[in-house]
């Protein structure tokens, strides 16, 4: 069992917060990350799954079931299948704090984001705090075990627990198969989201060759005979459900004419490959999504890490000049960020113009190999890990 640095967050905020909410993608170890927690505590806990019939029926009087308990922490999963609760934790909540009752305490883990929790802002405002767990990043894999990890395992196959545990490359391959063809089947419809199977499976792959770009709606529209507004609910409805992330553009005091769309990404690698058919090292090296691919690794494994202090976007104009990812730091300064995978990494087309632009502090290349030097005129060269190191210690 691979120990997850969220682990501890998780432990603070429920030392702090009547209600934390464990949110992430399906498959990702909330569970297992919850019942872990559960048996290191010191006091009493229950497991209620909104997914199991037997227990959803225990919450047909969810008030009268939730306010029997005492002193003791209640894991709530899969949330996001009952949004009223929310409503009615804030009740209990807020009347056990008033009668200075020994407080439960709400553990909820879910699969959909809060603004897809319906209420949840205006609910338990003041009352919850929000955590994220993201599959496996490289830092974590690192740390657990420096002597074996390989940033190309972990980029091929994705961060899934399953899928890179897996015994070869071929089952973390099948993994994946069944996990888009369950997620697409059963999930999406089991978590309310209304969308076709059929178009979906098709939009999602179709978006794999997107990655790392802005989306044309009306253009994938047309190649999949879906509506501008379809197009649309069907990418929010990934990015919802934490499968893709959304890159605003960056345009802060910047007269020139910009690119306004969000870049997109396939927030997990292996996802990524499995819907591009890549399966192995050496067809990944030898595709052409290879480069586009890199950089949505890096940039995901760089923003899992950044607290609520740091700002990010990308930066692109309309001659495209620009910047892969663009970070304002707790202290305000501007990094600018290339993103390579060659071994003798060169900043791109129109870097340091962009540089100036932005008006960047600081400025890097993050690429494949572990070595740290300067190009000059400010620019850093930089391994992933030892990047995210930097951020870490601010």
């Amino acid at each position: 069992m691979i120990s997850r640095a969220i682990e501890a967050s998780v432990m603070k905020a429920l030392q702090s917060m009547p209600v934390v909410a464990l949110l992430g993608p399906r498959q990702v170890g909330k569970t297992t990350l919850a019942f872990t927690l559960g048996a290191g505590l010191k006091k009493r806990w229950s497991y209620l799954d909104l997914e199991s019939d037997t227990d959803l029926n225990k919450l047909n009087d969810p008030e009268g079931f939730l306010s029997i308990f005492e002193g003791e922490l209640l894991i709530l999963d899969e949330v996001q299948r009952m949004p009223e609760l929310f409503r009615i934790l804030r009740g209990i909540v807020d009347a056990r704090k008033r009668i200075g009752e020994k407080a439960c305490q709400f553990l909820l883990l879910g699969s959909a984001s809060p603004a897809l929790l319906q209420g949840t802002a205006e609910s338990l405002a003041g009352r919850i705090r929000y955590l994220e767990l993201s599959p496996f990043n490289s830092l974590e894999l690192l740390k657990h075990d420096p002597e074996t990890f390989s940033t190309d395992v972990l980029w091929l196959r994705g961060g899934f627990p399953d899928s890179y545990l897996a015994a070869n490359n071929q089952e973390s391959f099948d993994w994946r198969v069944d996990f888009i063809k369950t997620y697409i089947e059963r999930d999406l419809p089991m978590m309310g989201a209304g969308v076709s199977p059929t178009h979906f499976k098709r939009f999602w792959r179709m978006l794999a060759h997107y990655h790392a770009n802005q989306v044309n709606y009306s253009e994938l529209g047309r190649s999949l005979e879906l509506s501008h507004t379809s197009v649309k609910n069907y990418l929010d409805t990934l990015t919802a459900f934490y499968m893709v992330r959304q890159l605003e553009p960056y345009s802060a005091n910047v007269k020139k004419r910009l690119v306004k769309s969000p870049k997109v990404y396939i927030r997990d690698s292996g996802v990524l490959h499995c819907l591009r058919n890549i399966s192995t090292m050496d067809a990944l090296l030898g595709n052409p999504a290879l480069g586009a691919s890199w950089e949505g690794f890096v940039v995901e494994n760089i923003l899992v890490h950044l607290d609520a202090r740091w700002e990010y976007y990308y930066y692109r104009t309309a001659t495209q000049v620009e910047i892969d990812l663009v970070l304002i730091s707790p202290a305000g300064e501007i990094w600018a960020v290339e993103i390579k995978r060659q071994t003798a990494p060169k900043p791109g087309r129109g870097f340091f113009e962009a540089c100036k632009d932005v008006k960047a502090k600081r400025k890097f290349i993050v690429y494949a190999l572990n070595e740290q030097y300067s190009l000059g005129d400010g620019l850093e060269v930089v391994g992933l890990n030892t990047f995210i190191a930097m951020i870490l210690a601010l």
